[in-house]
């Protein structure tokens, strides 16, 4: 009972294990083999799309689709404020210049209409805009379907976002290519790794080149083209495997745990859950925001409240905006980031939770009320 409850934690069972002895036993540990090539054709089966190319990590993922994109120097690119630095990094990492665009203020994914206007603005000071990045925010899909509409390359950044759906369609099937991210906090873990998805052959041919040093195919080694080591393992391919033989069962299980914080805050004046209509997330991070005004209470009280009872919570995203290395950026914003993260808090979120952990942060958040 005194074991610290962490936002969200690798969900591991026996099938991991199994997978991974299998693995060893066949002596692919380098970073090609058959795991590796099942979890590219299961993932993309999942995601809805023709290929998948397993990378070292989803930020690996965004740089090889924007450098596949033709993204570089001179290129701006819009990505929303409010999201992780590794979607703006992997934009600088190609020498393309990141502008920042707020969010809808009840889901925290992007404003499609401000992002029209960001694009409008840019090519109206003669500037190209070599892609959009929209973020699928805590396991929920923007409004993907409708940036698609726009005249500019949409690449998803769907790190958080796998088995979430929106439109009838899956989450990594938006765009010219998505990426998924498999860190330890995520839906499914790799313990790291990504992934890239693509309809897109010639996308996908481009990124698997690059992602092994972009080696060309002669018994010597010969390079045309600077590559990088981003390939995923084989083994940590099998777990991947594995996890997402499981993948359902995980999503039913934060489900019924963002419902089950539904009830305990209904009623509970100025407190809301951020993206509560979005019935396609896989709800990866539930996320509540408080109005102190109405509740007379702080999120962060709330978040010392459980902290002090060795139950981890975290404010949302700091927005890219506040970001000392990315305050010089352009921008659109309309305060709706600022907001949410003044006021957002992100609550244990993890498949993995025992009944026992689970009474143990609903007894202290009864407690705080």
């Amino acid at each position: 009972m005194n074991t610290r409850i962490h936002l969200s934690a690798p969900d591991i069972s026996g099938t991991e294990e199994r997978y991974l002895v299998n693995a060893l036993r066949s002596g692919w540990v380098a970073p090609v083999g058959p795991d590796l090539d099942a979890f590219e054709a299961e993932t993309a089966q999942r995601c809805g799309t023709a290929h998948a190319v397993g990378v070292s990590s989803g930020t690996a993922a965004l740089h090889l689709a924007l450098l596949a994109m033709g993204v570089g120097p001179g290129h701006a690119v819009v990505v929303p404020t409010l999201t992780f630095a590794a979607t703006a990094n992997a934009v600088v990492y190609t020498g393309a210049e990141p502008v920042f665009v707020d969010c809808e203020p009840d889901t925290g994914n992007v404003d499609v209409a401000l992002v029209e206007r960001a694009v409008a603005d840019l090519r109206r000071d003669g500037r190209h805009v070599g892609a959009v990045v929209p973020v699928d925010l805590f396991g929920a899909c923007a409004d993907n379907a409708r940036l698609e509409a726009l005249d500019v390359p949409l690449l998803e950044d769907a790190a958080e976002a796998l088995g979430a759906t929106r439109d009838g369609r899956p989450a990594g099937s938006f765009g010219r290519a998505a990426a998924l991210s498999f860190n330890g906090n995520k839906i499914i873990t790799t313990s790291g790794g990504g992934m890239l998805v693509t309809d897109d052959t010639a996308l996908a041919e481009r990124c698997r080149y690059l992602a092994t040093q972009a080696r060309q195919p002669v018994p010597h080694y010969e390079h045309a083209d600077v590559g990088y080591n981003y390939r995923l393992s084989n083994l940590l391919a099998a777990v991947g495997r594995a996890q997402l033989s499981r993948l359902d069962g995980m999503l039913t299980r934060r489900r019924q745990l963002r419902e089950r914080y539904a009830k305990a805050f209904a009623g509970v004046a100025g407190v809301r859950i951020v993206g509560e209509s979005e019935h396609g997330s896989n709800c990866w991070l539930t996320v509540i925001t408080v109005d102190p005004r109405e509740s007379g209470w702080a999120a962060a009280a709330l978040g010392e409240h459980l902290g002090a009872h060795d139950i981890e919570t975290r404010p949302v995203w700091k927005p890219m905006h506040q970001q000392p290395v990315y305050r010089a950026a352009r921008t659109w914003l309309t305060g709706a980031a600022d907001r949410l993260f003044a006021t957002g808090l992100a609550l244990p979120s993890g498949s993995q939770l025992t009944d026992a952990a689970q009474q143990r942060i609903f007894d202290a958040i009864d407690e705080f009320l």
